[in-house]
């Protein structure tokens, strides 16, 4: 009777089928939301790739036959971002999200308006002061510093703490999120530098106030594009969890007994994010991501340089830059499929053996034929293997991505990607010091052997990463095991399947 009645009682659970046009509205309304943060990441990202590259040439142009004001511009702008990079996860942690992110907008395109206006005035004629040509660069290359860490703020904030608050409230696939917004990033990588060089090449003043005008109209957009996705999903206006906070004792008449703040209490607290750094479960896949860093092995301007140095036109650089965005591009396409099939541990694993069997294959060709009469051979089976090492390079990226947000906890989820990032700008610094050191094009031999040696290191960090999290590299048992006589072989578990099989088979055991 009791059964009976609470069997009548009881309703069953609403089924999604019964309500197809609130699903369907539910869909549209989280499309829009995406749609509104791809945008408000699409300008911000095409923004800095523009500026990026274009104060680079707007300086070349300013101050031609030499690359000393250009080269001290971008060396200042990593160093302030591998610097200042804590100090900026720190305020990603403790500051509102939405506060953060509308601040990197602000500060991202004053920071460039005023740089505009200054480039500007150099170009109309250089101050016969030195003083005042040497303060006006000093003030350019500050601004610099400003914009990278507003950039880097941004960056940190949307796409390694947003996401996961975004994925997890709408429903949407992390690895599809994460593979959509590094899709955007690679596609302003390519066609922001073109747009601005091509425009450079009719009038450099031109192209100059075209980067500012785009920055005064973008400003609002992305203001109240990223707005309308923090009103709309309630839980990225949630405290993020602080871990355990040890607070100063006080005295009974309320006044801290504590000596007042000192440089050694400052000192203790820019360490103790790198000391939570590299105790973090993650510390070996993203040190190992840093790693790749420190290369020349990109189409970024020294290897351009020495392409040219070779005799290849600037357009055969396009079309190897272009070739090799594709391949980029198709990693972006590929990562979320693979970690679906064998996970993320494994999948970076495939993608930093991808790319370190494509940087060894094309040196090997490069140190075979450097000679005199096969520079240009040389420099193409450089390139073939650069091109095909991009397929790993971003693959790797989205796969240790995904691994930072997982492991890193919420209360310091910013300070880690911030360290991160401050690693990446120092070994990016390291790669110029290296074409500082051996500046002469037939010296960039040993350039492209450093880098290759750091995507070497790079893997075995990933390897020693991945023992330390699984407890063995290969699954030789499993992986030649066939699956009955089809003699078709069985796809690995994921990890999260691996660790719910050794939970049963403890619970097994025990029973």
């Amino acid at each position: 009777m009791s059964s009976a009645s609470s069997a009548s009682t009881s309703t069953p659970p609403p089924d999604s089928s019964q309500y197809p046009a609130e699903r369907q509205a539910q869909n549209k309304s989280s499309k829009a939301l995406l749609y509104r943060l791809y945008i408000s990441h699409t300008l911000s990202t095409w923004n800095a790739r523009t500026f990026e590259f274009g104060a680079v040439i707007f300086l070349a142009a300013i101050f031609p036959r030499t690359l000393f004001f250009a080269s001290c511009y971008a060396l200042f702008r990593s160093a302030a971002a591998a610097a200042l990079g804590s100090w900026i996860g720190s305020l990603v942690d403790s500051q509102n999200r939405l506060y953060v992110v509308r601040q990197s907008i602000v500060w991202q395109r004053v920071s460039v308006a005023l740089s505009c206006l200054i480039l500007v005035m150099l170009l109309a004629g250089n101050p016969e002061n030195g003083l005042v040509l040497y303060g006006l660069f000093a003030l350019i290359v500050a601004l610099a510093g400003v914009e990278k860490l507003a950039f880097v703020a941004n960056a940190v904030a949307v796409e390694r703490d947003w996401i996961i608050v975004v994925s997890d409230s709408l429903g949407v696939e992390r690895q599809e999120l994460n593979s959509a917004m590094r899709r955007i990033d690679l596609v302003c990588k390519l066609i922001a530098p073109l747009g601005i060089g091509l425009l450079d090449g009719y009038s450099t003043r031109t192209a100059i106030w075209v980067v500012f005008g785009q920055n005064a109209i973008s400003v609002l957009i992305e203001y109240f594009a990223i707005a309308q996705v923090y009103s709309a999903i309630p839980e990225l206006g949630q405290g993020k969890e602080q871990g355990n906070a040890t607070e100063t004792p006080r005295s009974p008449g309320g006044t801290s007994t504590a000596p007042s703040r000192s440089t050694l209490n400052t000192i203790k607290d820019n360490i103790c994010p790198w000391k939570d750094y590299f105790q973090n479960p993650a510390f070996l896949a993203s040190f190992s991501l840093s790693l790749l860093y420190l290369t020349v092995l990109s189409f970024a301007s020294q290897m351009t340089t020495y392409l040219l140095t070779l005799g290849f036109t600037s357009t055969h650089v396009s079309i190897m830059r272009l070739v090799a965005v594709i391949l980029e591009l198709s990693a972006t396409c590929a990562a979320p499929l693979l970690m679906n099939k064998i996970g993320a541990v494994r999948s970076g694993l495939w993608f930093i053996n991808e790319q370190l069997v494509s940087i060894m294959l094309a040196i090997s060709f490069f140190a075979a034929t450097t000679s005199q009469t096969h520079l240009k051979l040389a420099g193409l089976a450089l390139v073939a293997g650069v091109a095909l090492s991009r397929l790993g390079l971003w693959g790797f990226d989205l796969c240790v991505q995904y691994l930072v947000q997982e492991d890193a906890p919420e209360a310091t989820r910013g300070s880690f990607s911030a360290i991160e990032m401050s690693l990446q700008n120092f070994f990016e610094l390291l790669s110029f010091a290296t074409t500082m050191i051996f500046y002469r094009p037939e010296d960039f031999k040993y350039p492209v052997y450093i880098s290759a040696g750091a995507v070497a290191l790079s893997a075995a960090c990933f390897a020693g990463f991945v023992r330390q999290k699984r407890g063995h590299l290969l699954h030789t048992s499993k992986c030649l095991k066939r699956a009955g006589r089809s003699g078709r072989y069985q796809i690995l578990p994921t990890i999260e399947e691996e660790v719910e099989m050794g939970d049963v088979n403890s619970e097994e055991r025990r029973s």
